[in-house]
């Protein structure tokens, strides 16, 4: 799968759960599924954690916001 750990923990966070704005932490490849599921909305104001940095187009990154998340979910596969 694209050389990216999926399994390292991830937080998704930003995202109103219930009524209530709660962290969820999980696995990236579940954090990434779930940003999948949301309304544009509430994709545009997530914000996504890696455990460790991920490398996308030869970045080390260690947080993406709302649509950049879609660079990784791309990766899913």
């Amino acid at each position: 799968m694209s050389g990216v750990d999926w399994r390292m923990s991830a937080v998704l966070a930003n995202v109103e759960r219930g009524g209530n704005e709660v962290p969820e932490v999980t696995s990236l490849e579940n954090a990434v599924r779930a940003w999948l599921a949301l309304d544009n909305t509430l994709q545009n104001d997530a914000i996504l954690r890696p455990e460790h940095p991920v490398v996308l187009d030869g970045e080390r990154v260690t947080v993406l916001a709302g649509q950049a998340i879609r660079t990784l979910a791309d990766r899913l596969g």
